[in-house]
């Protein structure tokens, strides 16, 4: 088994209004932010432009997905996070961004999904510690949360395919693998014939 690679001490935003920005990675146990070359992915994958968008970063941790978001122009994004200390550096970077469009809340992530109103997100950011083992609670929860043109953004140290997709009426849209991290861009299922 291969020696952990070693946390990156920063991310970067890598588009929008705050490109270049360092985000502070502090070393926490569980904590393994989505490397810059995975987010300028996913942000292609979105287009460029989020603006209007309402998003739900579940598990921020350093907020570089959340954060990403609003610096292409989403009008509401939320970083939830558990650890206090992630939490004060969140709400002291956001400070410092004069980011308006983002709140910091220090909370489970999972609870917080429950309790989002049906079709209330158009992007949830799903980036849950691997050893948690949350992923198909947290994807149940995020799945009643998004709008029907909604997105799911999942990063798992497996591939989610259809197959397990169907039964929270989602379905894949995109997967990239980098690494030992699956990162993944969900949707609703198509509603079929007579459905």
């Amino acid at each position: 088994m291969p020696a952990p690679k070693a946390l990156p001490k920063e991310v970067r935003i890598i588009g929008g209004m705050w490109k270049r920005t360092k985000l502070p990675v502090a070393d926490k146990p569980g904590l393994r932010p989505t490397p810059d070359r995975v987010r300028e992915t996913l942000f292609n994958w979105l287009g460029q432009d989020l603006s209007g968008w309402r998003c739900v970063d579940a598990f921020a941790g350093t907020g570089a997905l959340g954060l990403e978001a609003a610096s292409r122009g989403a009008a509401q994004v939320l970083l939830v996070e558990q650890d206090g200390d992630l939490v004060a550096k969140l709400r002291a970077m956001g400070l410092k961004l004069g980011a308006h469009a983002v709140s910091v809340q220090r909370a489970n992530g999972l609870s917080v999904l429950k309790q989002l109103a049906p079709d209330s997100t158009d992007l949830v950011f799903l980036d849950p510690p691997f050893d948690a083992k949350i992923h198909e609670t947290a994807l149940k929860a995020a799945a009643q949360a998004i709008s029907p043109q909604g997105w799911i953004y999942l990063e798992a140290p497996e591939p989610w395919d259809d197959v397990r997709l169907e039964a929270f009426g989602l379905a894949l849209h995109k997967h990239l693998r980098a690494g030992a991290v699956h990162a993944h861009l969900i949707g609703r299922r198509p509603a079929g014939p007579g459905s």
